[in-house]
């Protein structure tokens, strides 16, 4: 009732009915003509009655109304039917610059920020100095991960964690499985990596979450550190994946000094152990 009062008349493309309307917005025999269903099937809905509903009809309401996505989502969960995946709104699309303070603000400890096909979409100076992130690589975490050699030199244990990479990759496929989006990363790596390809006929499946590393840098030696993925609910697209170091480990310590100006300038010229 509160969405069809704050639509009117005119909004939906009806005469606003002049003095015979005694309530703002559209009426329910309105809304059912304008969303093609029985004007007494609409109200029964309304009322939440026990009734057989679709999600073409529902959608059909709700452009009537001019739902927002997660509106949307919402009536079909009130309906008892699967929600539909959640679209980004328009006024959300801003929030990278708010993201990238965050990860920027993480220094220096490694973050960065991939999209629902784990394409890079930002990165900060630790995760480009301990994770070897770049420009001149592919842009893609889960290619990158089997096909970067200095992320692959630098990672120990680097074929148990390939496991759980891939198996994190095929849980996030199977929330769109029908994307052709992902169907063009799998395709891709396995193209390019025997390790993945293996991996992916093995049909695990696994949730991401945290992940413990241990990772050999040049200069600093090893780093032992979590990372953690963190879901944003208005940018459903986005993870913000942040690496936290691990703790009596000195870790905090060595990475605190590799971003500083004497670490990093002895990055760019590492001694070979």
């Amino acid at each position: 009732m509160s969405r069809r009062a704050r639509i009117s008349p005119a909004e939906a493309g009806l005469p606003d009915g002049g003095a015979r309307r005694r309530t703002p917005g559209l009426r329910r025999e309105e809304v059912a003509v304008l969303a093609g269903v029985g004007a007494s099937w609409y109200q029964w809905l309304e009322q939440g009655r026990d009734i057989t509903v679709s999600g073409q009809v529902l959608d059909s309401v709700s452009r009537v109304l001019k739902l927002t996505s997660a509106e949307r989502r919402h009536l079909y969960v009130l309906a008892g039917l699967n929600p539909p995946v959640l679209e980004v709104a328009p006024a959300d699309r801003e929030m990278c610059q708010g993201l990238k303070r965050l990860i920027d603000a993480w220094m220096p400890f490694p973050a960065h920020i991939m999209d629902a096909y784990w394409n890079t979409v930002m990165y900060n100076d630790a995760a480009s100095l301990v994770l070897g992130m770049r420009p001149e690589i592919v842009q893609n975490c889960l290619i990158a991960f089997f096909t970067d050699p200095l992320y692959k030199a630098r990672s120990r244990h680097w074929e148990e964690i390939a496991c759980k990479v891939v198996a994190q990759f095929r849980a996030a496929c199977s929330e769109l499985p029908d994307d052709e989006g992902f169907r063009a990363v799998v395709e891709e790596a396995r193209e390019l990596s025997p390790e993945f390809a293996a991996l992916w006929e093995r049909w695990d499946i696994q949730p991401g979450g945290q992940m413990q590393k241990e990772i050999e840098h040049p200069v600093v030696g090893t780093l032992y550190v979590e990372s953690t993925q963190l879901r944003v609910p208005a940018r459903p697209d986005l993870s913000i994946v942040l690496h936290t170091p691990l703790p009596n480990t000195e870790t905090a310590e060595k990475l605190e000094w590799l971003v500083s100006p004497d670490g990093r300038r002895e990055s760019m010229y590492p001694v070979a152990g």
